[in-house]
């Protein structure tokens, strides 16, 4: 009869110590399946398919017909309609980003105050969450409609020149900005809003027998307790900026003279108006790339700044 030493033990340990991980292992992937399918369907296939898309010249069917290399990209970066709208959506992201933060911690730090009709603004100010981007700009659209918009009636009141909101450079893109910036604040008010419920209250008291003023208060209390909050909502509003498309396509389709021609729109255009799939597809690895640079430089310079409790 074979003796059972401690190393058989312990041999028959470490077997069932792996067939437990191998079990444990196979149970997650089980779970982890449908998730992998859909991201591999519609995440990563039409990702590695359209930088493959991004070497080619294409025909009208969208079918790669001679492999170019990065021809592609040093022509789209030479291209000045390209160029112009780089320039266009570099502004409009910094315009939205930073309007959309501020605007939504003014209207936070109002609504805190226990004020009569409270929780009505809160509501309001949150109520942009529930609607879609299409009827915001539909709504924004009869806002700036030349000659019969609710601003040309209020301007003609005041006896004021009218604004060609839809129509001059400036103009329309300060338009698009304006629609995107009211829908964004409904979630950037709630994210802020729960912030500041969570600032400890001792603090504010201490501060008011200490005699500082609601400035100070709100620099060296306020701000580093919801600093972790506000960078989320900077981060996540610039990458929405990035991706706007129904606010331009409803109220000024890209002009005029692509003025607020977003690289997204110019995406959208080359692949299904001017039916270049080659070119849209560079254009889109480009944005993303755009995009993750831009966001690595925020979290390199804004993150240093954030008080993590």
């Amino acid at each position: 009869m074979a003796q059972v030493t401690p190393a058989l033990y312990q041999q028959a340990g470490t077997k069932q110590r792996w067939r437990q991980a191998l079990r444990t292992h196979l149970v997650a992937l089980g779970f982890l399946t449908p998730s992998l399918i859909f991201l591999g369907v519609f995440i990563f296939y039409p990702l590695v398919k359209t930088v493959y898309y991004s070497f080619f010249l294409t025909n009208a069917l969208g079918e790669p017909v001679k492999f170019v290399g990065f021809a592609n990209y040093t022509t789209i970066l030479k291209d000045p309609v390209f160029l112009t709208s780089l320039g266009v959506t570099l502004i409009f992201v910094v315009a939205v980003t930073g309007l959309t933060t501020i605007c939504a911690l003014a209207l936070a730090n109002l609504a805190r105050k226990h004020l009569r009709g409270t929780v009505i603004f809160r509501t309001l100010f949150a109520s942009t969450m529930g609607v879609s981007v299409s009827v915001a700009s539909v709504l924004w659209l009869f806002f700036f409609q030349p000659t019969t918009g609710v601003s040309d009636m209020i301007l003609n009141a005041l006896h004021l020149p009218p604004i060609h909101w839809l129509t001059g450079n400036v103009w329309a893109l300060v338009a698009v900005i304006l629609t995107v910036v009211w829908m964004n604040i409904g979630f950037a008010f709630l994210a802020i809003s729960g912030a500041l419920e969570n600032v400890p209250t001792h603090l504010y008291e201490t501060a008011e027998i200490e005699g500082i003023t609601p400035w100070l208060k709100f620099r060296y209390i306020t701000l580093p307790h919801i600093s972790p909050t506000l960078f989320f909502v900077a981060t996540v509003t610039m990458i929405n900026a990035f991706q706007t498309f129904g606010q331009v396509d409803l109220l000024t389709k890209g002009g005029p003279n692509n003025h607020t021609n977003l690289i997204v729109y110019q995406i959208y255009r080359d692949a299904f108006v001017n039916l270049n799939i080659g070119k849209a597809s560079t254009e889109s690895i480009i944005l993303a790339l755009l995009i993750a640079l831009v966001t690595m430089a925020q979290f390199k310079l804004t993150e240093k700044r954030v008080m993590y409790q």
